[in-house]
């Protein structure tokens, strides 16, 4: 289930969100991404928010759909060149072996833990065999609101590599960092790279 009080959050600030994000240089986890894929790769863009990884996807000669379940920044994404975006949320994942790599950077964190093996699986599905997958949460336990009303649900590297195992990947490199977010709070997070 999608919480609407996050969507609202990201509606309201999409672009502020949107200034917190480089848009010249894609990140050195991006980068990474992208050297994985094969030229001319379809990738899903899941939570695309503002579209600058899209943009740098794009750029990079892959064909990109970007989804996100903000109107909002589905609107940003949408003036990029080349980039395909549209309103969907994590439900609306579907389509087997569609795609050479899913791109979901600190998007599935909004989703219910209970949800999370469902969302994967269906990733998984739609993933072509080998294809790659980079997953980035925050890092820690338990689910609760941020300052500015987010909700998010946080995970150890143990147990985001066991889902990742029980829908049928395997695990990769695994990034750690700390930044801060929109709210303006430091935060610990973990990314992924796995393939099906």
């Amino acid at each position: 289930m999608t919480d609407r009080d996050t969507i609202a959050v990201y509606d309201a600030r999409a672009r502020d969100y949107a200034k917190l994000e480089p848009s010249n240089t894609p990140s050195d986890t991006l980068a990474a991404f992208i050297a994985g894929l094969p030229h001319g790769a379809r990738v899903l863009d899941l939570g695309c928010g503002p579209g600058t990884s899209a943009r740098h996807m794009v750029h990079a000669g892959c064909v990109v759909d970007a989804v996100d379940a903000s109107v909002e920044m589905i609107r940003l994404a949408s003036e990029i060149d080349g980039v395909t975006a549209r309103v969907a949320t994590f439900d609306d994942i579907s389509g087997r072996a569609v795609y050479d790599g899913v791109w979901a950077n600190f998007s599935l964190l909004h989703a219910a833990r209970g949800d999370m093996p469902r969302h994967l699986a269906a990733i998984h599905a739609s993933l072509r065999p080998g294809g790659l997958f980079h997953i980035a949460v925050k890092e820690g336990t338990g689910a609760h609101r941020d300052s500015i009303n987010r909700m998010y649900t946080y995970y150890t590297e143990a147990e985001l590599t066991a889902f990742l195992a029980e829908a049928g990947f395997t695990t990769g490199d695994t990034r750690r960092g700390r930044d801060k977010g929109l709210s303006g709070e430091d935060a610990d997070w973990i990314s992924v790279t796995a393939h099906a």
